[in-house]
C-alpha cells in the first residue's frame, strides 16, 4: 500500500464495528459494573452513586458480619468443582478409547449421552432430588449435587475427547508396538502424553462448568449450599455489597484457573517438542509431527 493511499473497507464494515463493540458491552458490561460496585464504601448500597471506595466488602466477605457466610460455601463448590473435574476427566478419556475400538451400542449410547445436554437443568435437578426422595434419601451436594453436574460435564467433556481422538495417528501406536511395547506401556509413553492436551481442556471444562453451576444443582444440595446457589438465597433476602465482592472474587480465581490451565498445556506442548527434537537429534531425521 502506497504512502497517503486510503484504505478501502469492504461493505458493512462500520456496522458491524459497532455490532461487534456493542456485543462486548453486553457481555461484559455487568461484570465490569459489578467489579466497580464491589468497591463500594461501607454505606454503600447495591446501585450506583457509590458512597466512598474501599475494600469494606471484601474484607466483609473474609470476616462476615451481616447476612450471607460465603467462606464455607466457597470451600463446597471447590471440593465439588475438583471431584468432577477428575471423574470427567477419568471418563471422557476411557470413553474415548472405548469409540475408537468401538462396541455394541455404542450409537445408541452416544446419543443417551448428548441428550443429557438438550435436557432443561432444572428438571435434571428436580428429578435428581424427586429419585433421592423416592428412595427415602437425603440428597446433599456431594451426592446428588455430584449426579447433577456430571450430567452436564462428562457429555462436554465425551465429546471433546471423541473430537481430540478423531485427530490421533494410529501409526504412533503401531511403531510402538513394532518396538516391543505391551499395550500398558503404549498407553502410558504414547497415547496418555499426546492426549495430556485435550485431557487438561476437558478438566478445564468439568471445573468451571461445575464451579458456576445453580440450575443443576439449585434443589439438590441439601443443608449445605454450594457458592452459586448460596449467592441465589442471599440475593432473595438482604442482599449487600459483599455479594459483589464475591463475584470479583470467583470471576478472578475462574481466570486464574484458566491461566493456571493454559500455563500447564503450553508446558505439555513444549516437553513434546523437546523430546521430538531429541529423537531427530539421535536418529538424524524429523520426526512424525501428525500427533
Amino acid at each position: 500500500m502506497k504512502s497517503g493511499e486510503k484504505i478501502r473497507r469492504a461493505p458493512g464494515f462500520i456496522p458491524r464495528t459497532i455490532f461487534f463493540w456493542l456485543f462486548m458491552l453486553f457481555l461484559y458490561g455487568p461484570i465490569a459494573v459489578i467489579a466497580i460496585l464491589s468497591f463500594q464504601g461501607p454505606q454503600g448500597g447495591l446501585t450506583f452513586p457509590m458512597t466512598g471506595f474501599s475494600l469494606h466488602w471484601f474484607k466483609d466477605v473474609i470476616d462476615p458480619t451481616y447476612i450471607g457466610d460465603f467462606r464455607w460455601p466457597f470451600g463446597r463448590s471447590v471440593i465439588l468443582a475438583l471431584i468432577v473435574m477428575a471423574l470427567t476427566v477419568l471418563v471422557s478419556f476411557l470413553a474415548g478409547l472405548a469409540y475408537r475400538k468401538g462396541f455394541v451400542g455404542g450409537t445408541v449410547l452416544f446419543y443417551l449421552v448428548i441428550t443429557c445436554l438438550v435436557a432443561p437443568s432444572f428438571l435434571v435437578s428436580l428429578g435428581i432430588g424427586l429419585g433421592f426422595a423416592n428412595l427415602e434419601m437425603q440428597t446433599q451436594w456431594w451426592s446428588g449435587g455430584l449426579g447433577a453436574h456430571l450430567s452436564w460435564t462428562i457429555p462436554i467433556g465425551v465429546l471433546i475427547m471423541l473430537a481430540v481422538f478423531a485427530r490421533f495417528d494410529r501409526s504412533l501406536e503401531e511403531a510402538a508396538r513394532d518396538l516391543g511395547a505391551t499395550e500398558w506401556q503404549n498407553l502410558r509413553n504414547v497415547v496418555i502424553p499426546i492426549m495430556a492436551p485435550g485431557m487438561i481442556a476437558v478438566g478445564l471444562f468439568g471445573f468451571t462448568l461445575s464451579y458456576d453451576e445453580f440450575p443443576r444443582t439449585s434443589l439438590v444440595t441439601g443443608t449445605a449450599n454450594t457458592l452459586p446457589v448460596e449467592m441465589v438465597a442471599v440475593t432473595g433476602t438482604a442482599a449487600t455489597p459483599s455479594l459483589y465482592a464475591v463475584g470479583t472474587m470467583t470471576t478472578v480465581f475462574s481466570l486464574a484457573v484458566i491461566v493456571i490451565s493454559f500455563v500447564a498445556i503450553y508446558f505439555v506442548q513444549a516437553r513434546r517438542a523437546g523430546r521430538a527434537r531429541s529423537v531427530q537429534a539421535r536418529y538424524g531425521k524429523k520426526p512424525d509431527e501428525s500427533g
